[in-house]
């Protein structure tokens, strides 16, 4: 973690310097902060290298999640929760929200290494993968915590690796991907999804979901915010309302996979909403 750190860190400095003095063509400076910045990339990919062995030993290996998604999104609702809790988890989250700001900073740059790799291989570095799922599944974990869904008081752990926590995500590792669709499905394939997930939860999944309101209600924060009222006056979330977010949630986690260049299966355009992924065999709830 620390070198990924002093990688971001780095990588900022260096570009924001270079912002700072435009982007000059030629000097001492130019190379100086260009070497900066390089160095500061390279730092993240060998930082983020190193997390994602760090988690290999338990890594979701390929039909773990379910038969028929690469991907895996489920949220247990904690059946006693606190009132007044949701009032204070901006500030409780706080710590999470530092880390995840770095490891958001290092995700883009994971995945544009990667999806060189994928380009001429066909195959995602199995570390940055375990890194990539990694954030997401903090991500998720700190989203169902505060304002995302709001469905336990049990606080995250600092890992990006698998465990007991009530909400939980997997991608199962692909053997292969195509080469050719890197280069289109992130942004042509995934419109539509995208402007879905856009539609529907606005920021609500990502690491910044706790400011929704400062930026405009979404569908999700509208949802969340129902809850939350209906909790504190009565003590109890309705377990209708729960589902729905985390079907919302899912869709979104599932097209961020997508677009993370994890899978080469596309999303369903459906609204699964359960706790659970759907059991292979049932007919899923739209």
């Amino acid at each position: 973690m620390a070198l990924l750190v002093i990688g971001v860190l780095l990588t900022v400095a260096s570009l924001g310097s270079l912002a700072v003095l435009g982007f000059p063509d030629t000097g001492p400076e130019f190379a100086a902060l260009a070497a900066g910045a390089a160095l500061g990339v390279l730092a993240i990919l060998v930082g983020a290298a190193g997390l994602g062995r760090g988690i290999a030993a338990g890594a979701p290996q390929v039909g773990e999640t379910t038969a028929a998604l690469p991907t895996g999104v489920s949220g247990q609702l904690d059946p006693a929760l606190s009132r007044w809790k949701w009032l204070v988890k901006w500030f409780l989250a706080i710590p999470h929200l530092v880390v995840l700001a770095l490891l958001w900073v290092a995700f883009p740059v994971v995945t544009l290494a990667a999806g060189l790799v994928i380009l001429f291989t066909g195959k995602y570095p199995a570390s940055w993968f375990q890194f990539s799922v990694g954030v997401l599944r903090w991500n998720w974990r700190v989203s169902f915590y505060a304002y995302g869904v709001l469905g336990t008081d049990a606080y995250p752990p600092f890992t990006l690796a698998r465990g007991n926590y009530p909400a939980a995500f997997d991608v199962a590792y692909p053997e292969r991907l195509s080469h050719w669709q890197v280069l289109v499905k992130s942004w042509l394939f995934a419109l539509p999804h995208l402007l879905v997930v856009a539609a529907m939860t606005g920021g609500a999944w990502s690491n910044d979901s706790w400011s929704d309101e400062a930026r405009g209600i979404s569908l999700t924060g509208a949802l969340v915010l129902i809850a939350a009222l209906v909790l504190l006056f009565t003590g109890v979330y309705r377990q209708g309302l729960f589902n729905l977010l985390v079907g919302l949630n899912r869709w979104a986690l599932r097209t961020a996979a997508y677009t993370a260049l994890m899978t080469d299966a596309y999303p369903p355009f459906r609204l699964d909403q359960d706790a659970g992924e759907p059991v292979p065999g049932e007919k899923p709830r739209a």
